[in-house]
């Protein structure tokens, strides 16, 4: 089973015991442009009491780690905790909305979208908005400033000004929250919107 094929999994499992989710980051920028290999996933999850042990049993030792007292108590506490496949040494990373409050938002909104990688592996899975997953991408670049959060907005807004996307990125909801993290972070915004605009009418002219 490849890493892939595991995020796979833990996807139809929530969407089998019917949990609330949405996937994030790099990996739910995929429908949207982002082309950049990724080993990892975040999902951001809404689990309820009776979500703990289905999801465990979707996932049995002793290939699996998924221990239900550990989902509660992480849900409980909100912090992130993970499911293993022990076999492939791979993991998706599960995130409590209670640790992202600020994501609240963004999951009431997430949207339904088909992922297809390079293997020609598909499947279907919630997934935040584009203009969500950027300014998440802003937000992380504010704490960390790692390169790959600008590189993969610029991968995006090509995206979506070559009109590749049939989903609008809010161009002037990001400004407004790139203007709240800070003049650096604004900065960067109009840096990557300035940039892809210019490659777009390069390629076109």
């Amino acid at each position: 089973m490849t890493a892939f094929s595991f995020y796979v999994r833990v996807v139809n499992a929530l969407d089998e015991i019917g949990a609330p989710y949405m996937i994030v980051g790099a990996f739910g920028g995929y429908p949207f442009g982002i082309s950049r290999v990724t080993y990892d996933i975040d999902i951001l999850v809404d689990l309820h009491e009776q979500d703990f042990d289905a999801l465990s049993q979707a996932f049995p030792l002793p290939r699996y780690y998924a221990d239900p007292e550990m989902m509660r108590n992480s849900v409980a506490m909100g912090i992130m905790f993970n499911i293993i496949d022990t076999g492939e040494g791979v993991k998706a990373d599960l995130v409590p909305l209670k640790r992202e409050p600020e994501y609240r938002i963004a999951f009431e909104r997430r949207i339904r979208r088909k992922f297809t990688v390079g293997s020609g592996e598909t499947f279907e899975a919630w997934v935040a908005q584009p203009t969500d997953i950027i300014i998440g991408k802003l937000k992380a670049w504010e704490e960390g400033r790692s390169n790959k959060h600008p590189n993969d907005i610029h991968a995006m807004l090509v995206f979506f000004l070559s009109g590749y996307s049939d989903y609008l990125i809010d161009l002037d909801t990001i400004s407004a929250e790139a203007t709240r993290l800070g003049p650096e972070t604004l900065e960067l915004w109009n840096q990557l919107v300035a940039r892809a605009q210019a490659e777009v009418r390069a390629r076109d002219a």
